[in-house]
């Protein structure tokens, strides 16, 4: 028995294996609402057996925004858009459908990674807002400091944003806490030198990320998972964020209902050190795991799957996160069964793809013909 295609519940959704499409930006929508770029992106992976898809990092605000080509959730246009895509996934395939919503704090107002990723300037721009009036690095916008008024603005902003994801048939929600945006600027002391209640400790430093979390998980149903991700190491040094106040993070969360972690890392500062290789992350769920008990989610070069079983197995982490790999290979998920000796949900329209030397009374027919 494959451990990657085993299911596995959290409350009430059972994804029915290990394998999640990780969130990908498209840059592709229009004022924040997705295009029929997105049915096509997503689509094709409701045939693809996969054991949840997340769609990518779905903005709480316009000035949330990464870029003028992200998602947004934060009106009844990017809803009904979003309840479109919901309702093809569920038709066609079996995966529950997950979002991620993010604000993207001093990273936001940046053009589309093709044309350079650089801060917008001119009349395309607008203003961003994190923890403390730092840019990112040198050229890139600096942003106001949030008032108290301001986080509570964003707070109910994830709320909101929840609800509208509950309406649109959204199964599972997964925070962005990670890669450098507004709720990972908080919780790191590179981005945060605020010396009021939510700066200083990591206690405080803390206070808003779990501030946003206790109020999507008091907006969005409770039979509904809820779950984040997190970073492991802001790959800065001792200056930075280390696998220990992850752990910390984590435990915290576990407290409040947390359903899983999905433990990335980096994206804090243009200065980050990072060491690349095959599954290089893995280590970082892995402690979260052992250190505190939950659900993890490993990401990081994981492309094989012999080393996506080897994950799950060895109890590293409960779910694998892919991105590239899946962009390459939609199907990857099929390869995997076929290496594993597992079974996958293969749609009837695509069984012919699946049968190895059988004919079809069709085919058999051609042949007598012949």
């Amino acid at each position: 028995m494959s451990a990657l295609f085993e299911p596995l519940t959290l409350r009430s959704v059972t994804l029915p294996n290990r394998i999640v499409l990780s969130p990908m930006c498209q840059y592709s929508a229009v004022d924040g609402a997705p295009t029929d770029w997105h049915r096509i992106h997503l689509g094709r992976y409701a045939a693809a057996g996969l054991g949840l898809i997340i769609a990518e990092a779905t903005h709480v605000s316009a000035r949330g925004r990464i870029t003028p080509g992200c998602l947004g959730l934060y009106n009844a246009v990017h809803e009904a858009g979003l309840g479109a895509i919901a309702a093809d996934l569920k038709a066609f395939g079996r995966s529950p459908f997950g979002i991620q919503l993010a604000h993207a704090g001093r990273k936001a107002s940046s053009d589309l990674p093709w044309r350079g990723g650089k801060s917008l300037e001119g009349p395309s721009a607008w203003p961003t807002e994190a923890p403390s009036a730092l840019p990112h690095g040198e050229g890139w916008h600096t942003p106001a400091a949030l008032d108290e008024e301001g986080i509570a603005r964003i707070v109910r902003d994830f709320a909101e944003a929840a609800q509208r994801a509950d309406r649109a048939g959204v199964d599972v929600i997964e925070l962005h806490g990670a890669h450098g945006y507004l709720m990972h600027q908080f919780l790191s002391p590179i981005s945060n030198r605020r010396n009021d209640s939510y700066g200083g400790s990591l206690e405080n430093r803390m206070r808003f990320p779990l501030e946003v979390f206790d109020a999507v998980r008091a907006a969005w149903p409770q039979h509904k998972p809820l779950g984040i991700r997190i970073t492991g190491s802001d790959w800065m040094g001792s200056a930075g964020l280390q696998i220990e106040d992850a752990k910390i993070f984590a435990a915290a969360l576990k407290e409040r209902g947390c359903d899983f972690v999905d433990v990335s890392s980096g994206g804090i500062s243009l200065q980050q050190k990072i060491v690349t290789g095959p599954g290089y992350q893995v280590h970082f769920a892995e402690a979260v795991k052992q250190a505190t008990g939950m659900v993890t989610m490993a990401v990081g070069l994981i492309t094989e799957p012999q080393q996506a079983e080897e994950i799950v197995r060895e109890g590293r982490a409960d779910l694998v996160a892919m991105a590239r790999a899946l962009l390459n290979d939609p199907f990857w998920a099929w390869r995997a069964a076929d290496e594993l000796g597992a079974d996958v949900h293969v749609p009837p329209q695509y069984l012919r793809g699946r049968q190895r030397g059988v004919d079809t009374p069709r085919e058999l027919a051609l042949k007598a013909v012949r």
